[in-house]
């Protein structure tokens, strides 16, 4: 499993990582979610050990990444965001050179890559090279690197950023199943839904700091009991704020020139409450959304932003 205690991360002046712990075990997911820049690319390369950390303890497997980092690196697979392949090698080269790096050889090594190009829908292609591939094919063999050794640990970053339906979905069923054999996962995503579907539990960081943390029922506590209510259309932030200063127990989630977003308790019975203050607004509306408590609106409730920016 991945400990991390008081992480802290420094460049300079700028502090990346601020004081963050937490604890993802063996056999679950454990997600990390947070907008650009908020300071989980810094620590997962902390967990990986492509960064040292400035202060606090990180291990893997109970091995600690600053003192012991080729321990701690035995049990671990990494599936970067950036494609990490060798394009002047084919699929099955690629593997056989990832297997070979984490100490497979020999017969141990062809059954391994045999499996794992089966396992990712890319048998047939096996001495094809990645220059020749599909964006989504690419990232199932980016994958496959990450796996071949069979990892107790497994950090995903983005594995499914841009690809189709169909690689998406054969991508989440590998996910699943290296949970199943038992593996560690530790996932970030810009996709609420995959967060909300895959993860067992999740943490939000925002300007480096842990500000949420738990499982789904647990995040969508923090909610309480209110719906969330989505509008679009085109608005004046100044004059929306303003109108709604007077209408209580609601909240603002989020508000640019295109979309609002608010919770309230009942929202469907305050409907015309809102839309009075709205139009009092001069806001022109074009469409409405009722919906329950979720991911993407705590995550905007706590950073004041979508996943994506």
């Amino acid at each position: 499993m991945i400990e991390v205690h008081q992480l802290r991360k420094q460049f300079g002046q700028l502090l990346a990582v601020e004081d963050v712990s937490f604890t993802a075990p063996a056999g679950r997911i454990f997600g990390l979610l947070g907008p650009n820049g908020a300071g989980k690319s810094t620590t997962i390369n902390c967990i990986a050990g492509l960064l040292t950390p400035t202060s606090g303890l990180v291990s893997v497997q109970g091995y600690d990444v600053v003192s012991d980092p080729l321990a701690a690196r035995r049990s671990l697979g990494v599936v970067p965001q950036e494609l990490a392949l060798y394009e002047d090698l084919s699929a099955r080269e690629n593997l056989r050179f990832w297997g070979g790096a984490y100490g497979l050889s020999g017969k141990a090594l062809d059954q391994r890559v045999n499996t794992v190009l089966a396992e990712v829908g890319l048998q047939d292609r096996a001495g094809d090279r990645p220059d020749t591939f599909s964006g989504g094919m690419k990232r199932r063999l980016n994958f496959a690197c990450g796996i071949v050794h069979e990892p107790e640990v497994l950090l995903l970053d983005e594995p499914t950023v841009g690809v189709d339906p169909q690689s998406r979905e054969r991508l989440l069923d590998q996910v699943r199943g290296q949970v199943e054999r038992g593996a560690c996962v530790l996932y970030t995503t810009h996709y609420m839904e995959e967060a909300e579907a895959l993860c067992d539990e999740l943490a939000i960081i925002d300007h480096g700091k842990l500000i949420a943390h738990g499982n789904m029922d647990e995040l969508r506590s923090m909610m309480g009991e209110r719906d969330v209510l989505k509008v679009s259309g085109q608005f004046d932030e100044a004059a929306v704020r303003s109108a709604f200063n007077g209408v209580e127990r609601a909240e603002l989630l989020h508000i640019d020139d295109g979309m609002i977003q608010l919770a309230a308790e009942q929202a469907s019975r305050r409907l015309p409450e809102f839309l009075r203050a709205l139009s009092e607004s001069g806001a022109e509306i074009q469409e409405t959304t009722l919906a329950r408590p979720s991911l993407e609106s705590l995550f905007l409730r706590l950073t004041g932003k979508e996943l994506r920016q």
